[in-house]
């Protein structure tokens, strides 16, 4: 398209192309299966059932400018710390939480499944001297949910850090990166001229620690010892940003038998029945999860066998323990989910481009 281009107050950026000639690149079909220039509403399967118009919409490509920004801050962020970036596989003979929740594949003649995180091998490379660690890439679980925050593929932000006294040096460092990420976002959003820009919370470490058996107070239970479900995350949610004035918030140290299954998990050694671990969440929902690893071979052993899984199948991890493992600690931040939160948005799928969930495998 030719034009000329003139001042117009009414315009958005204060100029408008007032066209002269016109050339026809390719033609649209008719109808449209969904409206793309006007403000006309439609429903969420529909908009994904034809992504790509959706897609065209201002409003939906700003959700997707977040997006890029935020991961242009999470990287400066680990890179000013001295992280390594690094890549992890994706095919594997064994998961790090279990099979119940994995997708298998073929893999030649014998079996194999999709990564649901890079927890194992994050902590290899602690014994390979890469002493910290991030990584940010496709997960994938096999949890029939149902929900407006649950994916089967997901993006995780994963983060790993040798020669840690305990889960608070993760945490301190984990609060840096989402603050970093947030402000650097806000600066590239600006540039462009993106209305997410000044709807960013503003993240001011240190957040709040709450211990779990606070939790259980504040819930009306104390001692049950369960692992929270979504309504206890909500109501927890609305108590403590009431009572901290800050979205962001750690609950800390939870019981044993809520994270059994997690066997790479550091128990206290004067507290066996707690861990030293943590979620990260804001404003009732969970962001990250993550805490102290276990780095001594025996007790590690024991919680292998204690969690139902048989250690042998677990030969190319352990040996990483048997060399020289240095005391570390990490977490696994869930990127839509904070773009989701970070634009207000009623349902994760918004924030992928194409999501997958139990019902979706197109487009």
């Amino acid at each position: 398209m030719d034009g000329t281009v003139q001042a117009s107050p009414k315009a958005q950026r204060g100029v408008e192309l007032i066209p002269t000639r016109a050339e026809v690149l390719s033609v649209a079909g008719v109808p449209l299966p969904l409206g793309v220039a006007d403000k006309v509403g439609a429903e969420l399967d529909t908009r994904l059932n034809h992504r790509v118009l959706d897609l065209r919409k201002p409003a939906v490509r700003a959700i997707f400018e977040l997006r890029t920004a935020i991961l242009e801050g999470l990287r400066e962020s680990f890179l000013s710390r001295g992280f390594l970036e690094v890549e992890t596989p994706k095919l594997l003979r064994q998961g790090a939480e279990g099979g119940a929740t994995m997708f298998a594949v073929d893999y030649f003649d014998s079996a194999a499944y999709l990564a649901q995180s890079p927890q194992l091998y994050k902590q290899m490379l602690m014994s390979a001297g890469f002493e910290r660690v991030f990584e940010i890439a496709p997960a994938f679980r096999a949890e029939p949910s149902d929900t407006v925050r649950h994916l089967t593929e997901f993006s995780s932000v994963d983060g790993e850090i040798a020669y840690i006294e305990s889960a608070e040096d993760v945490r301190q460092v984990l609060e840096l990166v989402v603050a970093d990420t947030i402000a650097t976002a806000r600066t590239r959003l600006e540039r462009w001229g993106n209305p997410y820009a000044e709807k960013l919370p503003v993240a001011h470490p240190p957040f709040p620690r709450i211990p779990f058996t606070e939790c259980e107070e504040l819930l009306g239970r104390p001692g049950a010892e369960r692992d929270l479900a979504t309504e206890d995350e909500k109501r927890l949610g609305e108590v403590l940003v009431d009572r901290f004035g800050n979205p962001f918030y750690f609950l800390v140290d939870f019981p044993t038998s809520v994270k059994v299954s997690t066997f790479y998990a550091h128990r206290f050694d004067d507290r066996p029945q707690f861990v030293d671990y943590f979620d990260l969440d804001y404003r009732g929902l969970e962001l990250a999860s993550g805490g102290r690893r276990e780095h001594r071979l025996e007790p590690l052993t024991a919680n292998i066998r204690a969690a139902g899984v048989d250690p042998a199948s677990l030969e190319g991890y352990l040996e990483a323990f048997r060399f020289g493992m240095p005391p570390h600690g990490g977490w696994g931040f869930g990127l839509d989910r904070f773009v989701t939160v970070l634009a207000d948005l009623p349902n994760i799928r918004e924030s992928r481009l194409f999501p997958r969930d139990r019902y979706r495998l197109t487009p």
